[in-house]
């Protein structure tokens, strides 16, 4: 079955990243100047459409109408090095690839579509490290990202300490999964990580502030994206089903 919406490609020349950017914008079949959009961001963009089969799930969840309108925007990495440089909290190009997506991709996309120009209606979504930057630029902007999914993310001392002392974080709903299989996740260092601990110290830490905070563990899941697309339709359906 093929896709019932539109995909269509903006590039952006960043000035904080000094690159071009391929912004892949998925429009629902229905699209309409005439109605509001949410927008999705999704880093590991290419992945959340193949792997995640994003615009599939899209196509249905609109026809069933179990999301209101939502625009998907998946922006990909270059190599696991680029991405690692983008999306770890240490990586020496993630505060100016958050600055990219506050600055520069949200303006894009409120220029090119009707959306609502708020934070509540613009979501960051992100698997592993992807997710773990999605986080971290929410909670450095939270009016203008007031919506996260976050599957499986890499969780530090560093990504600890920034919810601790996060401001304007009861503003943001976040969904927040990890497999109970992910205790020895294999990193692009090539080393075996413990994800499982960290993201239920994370859950704890979330747990207090006072927010829309959706946690699941996923029994017997591991660090895959048979996990992670599984779990999709939950996910949208938490922060996608109104603004």
């Amino acid at each position: 079955m093929g896709r019932k919406g539109k995909m269509i490609e903006k590039q952006i020349n960043s000035r904080y990243l000094n690159e071009t950017l391929t912004l892949k914008i998925y429009q629902p079949e229905t699209f309409s100047p005439l109605y509001k959009y949410q927008i999705c961001i999704m880093q590991d963009g290419d992945d959340y459409y193949q792997l995640g089969r994003a615009a599939t799930l899209s196509d249905r969840m609109h026809e069933n109408g179990e999301i209101s309108n939502t625009i998907l925007v998946g922006i990909h990495y270059r190599d696991k090095f680029d991405r690692k440089r983008k999306y770890h909290p240490d990586g020496s190009q993630s505060p100016a690839y958050s600055k990219f997506l506050a600055h520069e991709a949200v303006p894009l996309l409120d220029d090119l579509f009707p959306t609502y120009l708020m934070g509540q209606s613009r979501a960051l979504v992100g698997d592993s490290l992807a997710g773990t930057l999605a986080l971290m630029t929410a909670l450095h902007y939270p009016n203008t990202f007031g919506k996260i999914i976050i599957q499986s993310p890499y969780v530090d001392e560093k990504v600890k300490r920034t919810v601790r002392n996060a401001k304007g974080i009861h503003a943001i709903a976040i969904y927040h999964t990890i497999g109970t299989e992910e205790t020895a996740v294999e990193t692009t260092a090539g080393d075996k990580a413990d994800f499982l601990t960290p993201n239920r110290e994370l859950n704890r830490l979330l747990q207090v502030k006072n927010m829309d905070y959706n946690y699941h563990e996923l029994e017997g899941a591991q660090h895959t994206w048979k996990s992670w697309q599984k779990d999709l339709s939950r996910a949208f359906t938490s922060i996608f089903n109104s603004i």
